[in-house]
């Protein structure tokens, strides 16, 4: 079959690379088109334009970058009626990918029409869960408790697994390959940096990580640093450490960055699947984000959750510490930091959090992206008899 696959962002393209892995495995004439970055490409996509014009986030943000985002998802509704695929499977990024799904529904292409990560509902827009079954014929959740708001109003719905539980991270013993690769001696402690894949993310969190840094490397001369970043923003980030002057290693490639988490001692984050990663792994780790001052109003006004990371939203309370707008700031980072060093109770609360997150996360027979491709593939196939007869 032909595949249609469309990733705006490093998360959905994570998601992209191994269901195309898992598709090949079981569809051994697949044929790949679409949207998607790294992963997807080191699967044989041949990307339509750089997603990275589309990794922006936060309304004072998006508004300059419409008519450019308007403009390529025209080109990719035309491509896609030039390639028509067997089955169109947007990835994450519902923004964008419902207004590709709303286009092509209005060209009555019958083409299967697929969607893959659940709008969080549950947060905001509530609504939207009356009215997907318009746009998407199936529905892919990572979280047992999505498909309840989706399978009422007619939209078949499917929990497949979350990813994050198939990572190498997780399953693979690669502990000392990082240190051993960039000349870390094995005593020294390691920090990751983790400060997003989009610009605006990078340059409003870099800045506060960086002075996290500075300090940290004048009082603890037992730790080094690393940066795992994509090519999203990865220009950004060597400039921003060439200018900081600070001894730190930029990491880019997936196996880098595995064997540079499973060597961390602690890590500063920015909200995002990442989180997950790390709490998966058993890294300390605190949350830091910051958005302008229009974004945050309107999330304060729309945005129903207690919590903003999805570990504590999965445990119902805070064991990973939230340091969002006026409250990022280095003090307030380096403070935890030096509460996870010195074992203090939130450490150990974190620890007990991590193993009842893997828990509810679960392991399975198959991996979710196996789960995800056998959906799919079945889903296509019991529509293309049902038009058949």
């Amino acid at each position: 079959m032909k595949y249609y696959l469309i990733a705006g962002e490093p998360s959905g393209d994570a998601l992209g690379g191994r269901l195309m892995k898992a598709i090949r495995t079981k569809d051994k004439k697949a044929e790949f088109f679409g949207l998607g970055s790294e992963s997807m490409q080191a699967q044989g996509l041949k990307s339509l334009f750089n997603v990275s014009e589309l990794a922006v986030m936060g309304i004072a943000e998006v508004i300059p970058s419409i008519p450019r985002i308007l403009r390529r998802m025209s080109e990719t509704v035309a491509d896609i009626v030039r390639v028509q695929p067997d089955v169109i499977i947007t990835i994450d990024s519902w923004s964008f990918s419902a207004r590709i799904h709303k286009r092509i529904r209005k060209l009555n292409l019958n083409i299967p029409q697929v969607h893959y990560v659940a709008p969080q509902v549950w947060a905001w827009k509530k609504k939207r869960a009356r009215t997907m079954y318009k746009y998407i014929d199936l529905l892919l959740t990572l979280f047992p408790n999505e498909p309840k708001y989706f399978t009422p109003y007619h939209l078949e719905t499917v929990f497949v697994g979350h990813p994050v539980i198939e990572s190498t991270l997780v399953n693979g013993n690669f502990r000392g390959q990082f240190k051993k690769a960039n000349k870390i001696p094995v005593k020294n402690r390691l920090m990751l940096v983790l400060p997003g894949s989009r610009h605006n993310e990078v340059d409003r969190l870099l800045p506060d990580f960086l002075e996290v840094v500075k300090t940290m490397h004048k009082k603890y001369p037992d730790f080094s640093f690393a940066i795992p970043t994509v090519s999203t923003v990865s220009e950004k980030v060597h400039k921003m450490v060439k200018a900081s002057g600070l001894p730190i290693t930029i990491v880019e490639g997936e196996d880098n960055r595995r064997n540079a988490f499973q060597d961390a001692d602690v890590a500063i984050a920015a909200s995002g699947t990442v989180a997950l990663e790390l709490a998966i792994i058993n890294i300390p780790h605190i949350i830091a984000y910051k958005v302008p001052k229009l974004t945050e109003w309107i999330a304060r006004h729309f945005i129903h959750i207690q919590y903003v990371n999805l570990t504590n939203i999965l445990l119902g309370r805070e064991i990973v510490p939230e340091l969002l707008q006026q409250d990022c700031n280095p003090a307030n980072i380096m403070s935890y930091v030096e509460q996870f060093l010195a074992s203090k109770p939130i450490y150990h609360r974190q620890m007990e959090g991590f193993d009842k997150v893997r828990k509810l996360l679960g392991m399975d027979e198959q991996t979710p992206s196996e789960n995800a491709a056998d959906t799919i593939i079945k889903f296509v196939k019991r529509k293309h008899e049902e038009n058949m007869a």
